[in-house]
């Protein structure tokens, strides 16, 4: 799932609502970004609750002193972790950035405001901004663990894998928790240390507060790691927690819907799909309904999806074009949505444009591999491939992919062993739409 990473650039939230939730309201002294109404089931319970009285005790304290910078870092962070929950990120990046702009312009070396200011930067996908916030960030406080979780974010987003895992060994040096443990799974994972990966993400599991929605991102994602190692049993039980613990959590049923589509029963998968798209809005769970549909023989429904996943995507990427302090860049996410609509240019369009950003980033690599195989162009498929698996990455996707373009490249028996591994390692792949009357041979 595209998604998978964004634990790794968002501030988890938990202390800010009881520290400003008992706040009573004031009359209005100066205007602040409102926060937004919830909806359905995300507005039930006690969290929306509390959400909404930390808000309006924060509030009601910049009403009442325009100059509480303290109160504004904190309303910007809760307005950011709003985002993480709702998936509205236009809204709420925008207006947690105009929170703490105002900070850095009255105090611009404040060391949360930078790093907040980080945070927001890295969700958004402008990794270098954020890795000069978080470097500035750590002139001013070299021991501080959050800190090193950013420069660990941004050093893996721009592919300096050995930087990220000095940061991510000092962040765990400082304050071991689940975001430090969040960290050395995804690194254990690219380096090709699966079984560590998994236990480093189950002790973030562990260290958290259970509901919460960090704890769950979290038991989702190890649930992500069983299923793509082929064992849809383990993987289900996580998001089956998940789900328990934060009943209608959206990425726990993206999850469902993922080993539902693995073992054939579409119904669900598309059940599942369609419900966590009402809950949150995040375009990877219409592209998972586009690979459904696709596979399931409803060619109408994957085409009216991929469609909807690119004018989402699109979206963004023009905000972020028209403003660089903010808007999403999604252009990698765009090649890989063009390839389901075999609009081959704009994918090699879209890949470059990200590759220009981040050449060194291994999935940024594996994106310009992939497109230029689905464009015939294998050596230049080839040439990416190699610097995409530079860290021995297991990712069985990445491995099948390698193997295709070696098979077309004039390795046959490379490979076919990469296939063969690929599909060892997780049965239920999925594999792409457009790649597969090619490999007739080779299976």
């Amino acid at each position: 799932m595209t998604t998978g990473r964004r634990i790794l650039y968002t501030l988890l939230i938990v202390g800010f609502m009881a520290a400003a939730g008992a706040l009573l309201l004031r009359r209005p002294t100066a205007p602040v970004p409102k926060l937004q109404a919830r909806q359905g089931s995300l507005a039930l319970g006690g969290e929306w609750l509390n959400t909404r009285n930390a808000v309006n005790g924060l509030q009601a304290r910049l009403r009442k002193n325009p100059k509480d910078h303290e109160a504004r870092l904190l309303l910007s962070q809760a307005y950011i972790q709003e985002g993480r929950i709702t998936g509205n990120h236009t809204y709420y990046d925008a207006a947690a950035m105009e929170l703490v702009d105002e900070v850095l312009n009255r105090e611009p070396e404040n060391f949360e405001a930078l790093c907040t200011k980080a945070v927001i930067c890295l969700s958004q996908h402008h990794f270098s901004q954020g890795l000069a916030l978080a470097e500035k960030a750590e002139a001013l406080n070299h021991s501080n663990a959050f800190v090193q979780g950013l420069l660990c974010d941004a050093h893996v987003e721009l592919g300096h894998y050995d930087e990220a895992v000095k940061a991510a060994d000092r962040m765990n040096q400082l304050r071991p928790d689940l975001r430090a443990y969040a960290r050395v799974s995804y690194l254990r994972e690219i380096h090709g240390d699966v079984a560590g990966a998994k236990e480093a993400m189950d002790m973030a599991v562990k260290a958290g507060v259970a509901g919460l929605e960090q704890t769950e991102w979290s038991r989702v994602t190890l649930g992500r790691l069983h299923e793509n190692s082929g064992d849809l049993e383990r993987a289900d039980a996580e998001y089956q927690k998940a789900l328990a613990a934060r009943p209608n959590y959206a990425y726990a049923l993206a999850g469902l819907a993922s080993t539902a589509r693995a073992r054939g029963d579409y119904a669900t998968a598309i059940k599942h799909l369609k419900q966590a798209h009402q809950l949150v809005r995040d375009y990877a769970f219409m592209d998972e309904l586009t690979d459904v549909y696709r596979i399931s023989k409803q060619p109408q429904r994957a085409a009216q999806a991929a469609k909807a996943v690119i004018k989402e995507l699109a979206a963004e990427a023009n905000s972020a074009d028209e403003n660089e302090e903010l808007g999403h860049y999604s252009d990698r996410e765009l090649a890989y949505a063009y390839l389901k609509t075999n609009q081959l240019d704009k994918a090699l369009e879209h890949a470059r444009i990200e590759y220009e950003r981040r050449p060194d980033n291994i999935d940024v690599c594996e994106t310009m591999a992939w497109v230029h195989y689905r464009r015939g162009e294998y050596a230049e498929a080839a040439k990416h491939m190699a610097l995409a698996r530079r860290t021995g990455s297991k990712n069985p996707q990445l491995l099948y992919r390698a193997g295709c373009i070696a098979l077309r490249s004039g390795k046959p028996a490379e490979g076919q062993a990469l296939i063969q591994q690929a599909r060892t390692l997780n049965p239920h792949l999925l594999t792409d739409a457009g790649e597969e009357p090619m490999l007739t041979a080779a299976r």
